[in-house]
């Protein structure tokens, strides 16, 4: 056969560009390939108009009204740009060189011809990788997934609110518990979800600046009076916004890295226990799940309508939290001052990103169609009587009624069908007041539900 050597969503051998390409484009500005590199431009760019803020010695002629036009390089970068930066790899095999090459084309261009050594003086490929990378990660969370979150956490907490007074049975361990209400359980995602989405804004974004080996020497050789350690210290956390470690060796230590990455993790791990959980609720009739018209949900079963925004969900958490899992253990882990194993990794940063954006996608599409049987609910309480006996043995308890957990076991064991007559005779035979009678007569499965 002839295959097409064209990349189409056809052809993609990733999902991420082929059959959900629509869903995780958002995410194309921050990750892909032409994007790493306008990071690269802009940190690039950055670091000479710092450098002559300082001034050095040799920049106090560059004119300060250029800067605009220098930021204006990654501004307005795009595909034609990044196309004369990846020429330029072809001839020197070197992604972060190339940049430098194509800079020089552009300070050319704006007559700063003779400052052209300044371009990316002093440093090695690291320092512009791991800031811009962290750079990327930091307003892709910020501008994209962090929404996307947001999102679905609202419509969780929309819904809560809108079933709060609805009973529902519990269950633990899988058996009948003691009811519940449908908008509290509902709510815990939320409350679980803050609490995480709080955690992860506690980690910074880790950025490493110092030369070769984290040491500045070629710096200092060069400019043994300038404070290199400080001015490092303001171009990152200042300038890009981002958190200077220190010391370093040649590469950022990523620890950081991985705790933004097992922040992440454990925001899609709670969001796999809801699109369980959910996906439970229908197949226990709880929910019906509406669709539109000409949609089909089984291509064998013409009446099924399966929970498959809850399945992909699940299914693409799963993806992330591995590959996520693998850039938490792996990147902080470097062969003495450095080996190259990063470098490849750190490419796939947005392929986890890409995985839960579909996930998050698909949990509110999922959220959007539940419709609540309230009629399933009241016949599964109503089914299961026994679930009282909690209630009844307490309030014995209360009254000093002679071993009360073991009446209540005695009844509820039996093997038959226990029912709300069932409930109302044993009552009847307990010796205990009238008014405490009528307090147990009154507690059923549809109003013993907690604060």
């Amino acid at each position: 056969m002839s295959f097409p050597t064209t990349l189409t969503p056809l052809t993609a051998v990733s999902p991420l560009d082929g059959r959900y390409h629509r869903q995780t484009a958002p995410l194309a500005p921050y990750f892909s390939e032409l994007a790493l590199i306008r990071y690269r431009v802009l940190v690039e760019v950055e670091y000479f108009i710092a450098l002559c803020q300082l001034p050095l010695p040799q920049l106090t002629g560059v004119n300060p009204d250029l800067f605009p036009s220098l930021r204006n390089i990654y501004h307005t970068f795009g595909a034609q740009q990044a196309e004369a930066v990846k020429a330029y790899e072809r001839v020197t095999n070197h992604d972060v060189k190339a940049v430098e090459y194509f800079l020089r084309d552009q300070f050319t261009a704006l007559d700063l011809g003779q400052y052209l050594e300044f371009i990316h003086f002093g440093l090695t490929s690291q320092d512009v990788n791991n800031t811009a990378i962290p750079l990327s990660l930091k307003e892709a969370l910020l501008q994209v997934l962090l929404p996307a979150y947001a999102q679905v956490r609202n419509q969780l907490a929309n819904r809560a609110e809108e079933w709060q007074a609805v009973p529902m049975l519990a269950r633990t361990h899988g058996q009948p518990a003691s009811p519940t209400r449908l908008g509290k359980e509902i709510a815990v995602f939320v409350a679980r979800l803050d609490a995480q989405v709080e955690l992860l804004g506690q980690v910074p974004f880790g950025a490493k600046f110092g030369g070769a080996t984290g040491n500045f020497n070629a710096h200092h050789v060069a400019y043994p009076q300038i404070d290199w350690h400080a001015f490092a210290n303001t171009f990152v956390n200042d300038t890009l916004q981002l958190h200077r470690s220190y010391p370093t060796t040649q590469i950022e230590h990523y620890d950081h890295l991985a705790a933004t990455c097992d922040g992440l993790k454990r925001l899609n791990t709670i969001l796999i226990d809801l699109a369980r959980d959910v996906w439970q609720y229908i197949s226990m009739g709880y929910f019906r799940q509406t669709i539109k018209a000409g949609e089909v949900g089984s291509s064998a079963m013409p009446h099924k309508v399966n929970p498959i925004d809850f399945e992909n969900a699940e299914g693409n958490l799963g993806v992330a939290n591995a590959l996520l899992e693998h850039l938490a253990t792996k990147l902080p882990i470097s062969r003495l001052q450095r080996d190259l194993t990063d470098s490849t990794v750190l490419r796939n940063l947005g392929v986890p990103l890409g995985h839960t954006l579909i996930a998050l996608t698909s949990l509110q599409r999922g959220l959007n169609k539940l419709a609540l049987d309230e009629e399933t609910l009241r016949r599964d309480l109503e089914a299961n009587w026994p679930v009282v006996a909690e209630a009844i043995q307490t309030i014995l308890r209360r009254e000093n009624y002679p071993d009360p957990y073991n009446a209540l076991k005695a009844l509820t064991r039996t093997g038959t069908s226990i029912s709300a007559e069932t409930i109302r005779e044993f009552v009847e035979t307990l010796e205990v007041s009238e008014a405490v009678k009528a307090e147990l007569r009154a507690i059923s499965p549809l109003n013993y539900l907690g604060i």
